[in-house]
């Protein structure tokens, strides 16, 4: 008898099951795609964006009264901004959720992330009775692809009934920029006043971070580790996502998280940017809000937290990248070059 099958007969014997095949693989072919954040006002969340905190926002389009323009990263993470033009827009099921659960605030309720198997992705989901969606595609006449007669800009599925507190979907992007001028627009409008260059991590809050935590394990994405985020009075766990993070929150204590949920109910808290040059970016958003802004060690080095969650429902968190870290303990150490 072939060790498999006698494994396979040992584990029916006491109830169990064998772990789906590419289990331990979902969670190193997938990363931190971004977020979808929804503003009262698309001038007025470009604003903030843009004069406040010191990014680089992208035109976007407004197709059937539902606007977006994008923050992207050079790493290729970003933040989607989207918001309501006209009170009878055509939105997909995704944002109508999104809307009711906002009740027309601003704020995330929505993440991606990125798959480069995505057919073995849902494949693998699907087996794990996680139920997702047909795979969707982009136009083709999608104005951020190459026409009509290009490989299309972007594959994605959701769920039928979402897994986690907050709604999840993959999407993969078949087609990159190809002309010379594509390509140099495209490394253009990555460049952030204030130094970003990813974003590093996603905040799910809700009030049981250990249930994300069994449902993200169930998807493959094992290895979660305890963590505590004093500055927000909020508990959980960090999930690895590729070479980045999903952080699960639930309140510890009174605080910005209980706050948060109390008002909100789940959703993306907020988010973690990896900015080059720290001081830069702290200055910029001090002089955006007005105030002096206290930096702490975070979980990932020297951070600072923005005042955003008024403005945009989201917490943004900068930090410094690891080049970043160095060249200022030379700095402290008495060189300067």
């Amino acid at each position: 008898m072939r060790p498999t099958m006698l494994l396979s007969m040992l584990l029916l014997t006491f109830g169990l099951s064998l772990p789906a095949a590419g289990t331990e693989s979902l969670a190193t072919t997938s990363s931190l795609d971004h977020v979808l954040l929804w503003g009262r006002d698309m001038d007025q969340t470009t604003a903030v964006m843009a004069v406040k905190l010191g990014f680089q926002v992208r035109p976007g389009r407004n197709p059937s009264g539902v606007i977006n323009r994008f923050v992207r990263m050079p790493d290729r993470s970003y933040l989607e901004l989207e918001s309501i033009t006209r009170p009878d827009a055509d939105m997909d099921p995704g944002s109508r959720a999104d809307q009711v659960a906002l009740h027309g605030g601003p704020g995330a309720r929505t993440f991606g992330l990125r798959s480069s198997t995505l057919e073995q992705a849902r494949t693998l989901l699907q087996q794990q009775g996680l139920n997702p969606t047909a795979i969707f595609t982009s136009s083709p006449t999608d104005p951020d692809g190459e026409g009509p007669s290009k490989p299309l800009r972007w594959r994605l599925f959701a769920f039928d009934k979402q897994p986690l507190s907050s709604s999840l979907f993959f999407i993969d992007y078949p087609l990159s920029p190809t002309s010379p001028a594509r390509i140099a627009d495209d490394r253009i409008l990555r460049e952030h006043p204030n130094s970003a260059r990813e974003v590093s991590e996603f905040w799910l809050l809700s009030s049981d971070a250990d249930a994300d935590r069994k449902q993200f394990e169930r998807m493959g994405f094992k290895g979660a580790t305890p963590i505590r985020l004093s500055q927000l009075a909020a508990r959980g766990y960090a999930v690895p996502v590729g070479q980045k993070r999903v952080l699960l929150l639930q309140p510890d204590g009174a605080g910005r998280a209980a706050d948060a949920l109390r008002n909100g109910g789940p959703q993306v808290l907020g988010v973690s940017i990896g900015v080059a040059d720290i001081d830069r970016a702290k200055r910029w958003v001090e002089r955006g809000y007005e105030k002096y802004i206290t930096g702490y060690d975070g979980l990932l080095g020297r951070s600072f937290l923005a005042p955003t969650q008024d403005d945009l429902g989201l917490l943004i968190e900068f930090h410094a990248l690891p080049d970043d870290i160095t060249k200022h303990a030379r700095i402290a150490a008495g060189h300067t070059d």
